[in-house]
């Protein structure tokens, strides 16, 4: 993609001849100022990049993402890991206190025997039918 810098340099040499000076400095000029456009543009056309530039950077950078999140997910897992085999050995060798659980009051009544309000005397017993000797 080559794109001049439109420079006249017929009319540059006109003008600096109607402004008084000679035709062969005039040309002279008008030719410097056209090959100094040039190097300015051919210069600048160096430092632009290209659509094959810009995707070889972006498969570089497609490719370094890619290995980071390998790596992302690889640190993830042994982080997991050691923090799971941390809390094992504290486990094992701090065990936790055995469960409390609780039971609400009304809980508690429904498993209790119901209590009477006067207590009942034992029943006597029957005299034994079976004879002693």
């Amino acid at each position: 993609m080559s794109t001049a810098i439109a420079f006249d340099t017929l009319a540059f040499a006109k003008e600096l001849e109607t402004a008084g000076i000679p035709a062969a400095h005039a040309e002279a000029q008008a030719k410097a100022m056209a090959g100094a456009f040039q190097r300015v543009e051919e210069s600048r056309m160096q430092e632009l990049a290209t659509k094959g530039d810009v995707r070889e950077v972006e498969l570089k950078l497609e490719a370094k993402i890619e290995t980071a999140k390998v790596e992302t997910i690889k640190w993830v897992v042994v982080t997991g890991i050691a923090i799971l085999g941390g809390m094992a050995a504290i486990n094992r060798l701090v065990p936790p206190p055995a469960p409390v659980y609780y039971q609400s009051p009304t809980q508690e009544m429904h498993q209790m025997p119901p209590v009477s309000a006067s207590p009942t005397p034992p029943a006597p017993s029957a005299p034994s039918t079976t004879p002693t000797h």
